[in-house]
Parts: C-alpha cells; sequence; structure tokens
C-alpha cells in the first residue's frame, strides 16, 4: 500500500523517513521525500511503500517529529487532470 506522509518537518530525508517507520517495526519497501526541484528542499511531505498499510497510519499517526504531528493516510492516484481552460491565448479580443 502507498502512504501519503504529511506534515513532515523540513529537515527530515527520505532515510530518515524510512527511518521513523522502521522504528515502529513497519517494513518499508520505499520511502520518498519530496523536494522543491530549485531548491532540492523538503516540500514537508512524502511517500512510503508498505505491505502493512493499516498498521503503518495507526502506528505513525500518533508520532510527533520536531513538534510537529505527522498525518498519514492511504495515497490517492496521481490525477493529471489540472482543470482550467488549457492553453491557447483564452478570452475573447475586440478589435477596435
Amino acid at each position: 500500500m502507498k502512504l501519503f506522509v504529511g506534515n513532515l518537518p523540513y529537515s527530515l530525508d527520505s532515510d530518515g523517513l524510512r527511518q521513523v517507520f522502521e522504528d515502529q517495526g513497519i517494513t518499508v519497501d520505499s520511502a520518498n521525500v519530496v523536494e522543491d526541484r530549485m531548491t532540492q528542499r523538503s516540500r514537508g511531505f512524502g511517500f512510503v511503500e508498505t505491505a502493512q498499510g493499516q498498521e503503518a497510519i495507526d502506528k505513525i499517526s500518533a508520532i510527533s517529529i520536531e513538534g510537529r504531528s505527522l498525518t498519514v493516510n492511504e495515497a490517492r492516484p496521481k490525477n493529471d487532470d489540472r482543470g482550467g481552460f488549457g492553453g491557447g491565448r483564452g478570452g475573447r479580443r475586440d478589435r477596435y
């Protein structure tokens, strides 16, 4: 199960996220803290894949790191529908 982990301290990297789960007895297949493309700094959330989904949600949701209570939910599939009106120039252009 892929889990979304939010409200991470900005100092936590992917290895640290993995360690948080493993310290609670959760076997982690992969852990990834999402970073800003420009600054390479954490964006404060990440994803963990584990077969122990609900157990991990229950255990990790009760943890605080650096004063931040972690949020853990089952990850939703990425939706590429960004809404909006698409490209182009859009809008009506009156000529005077």
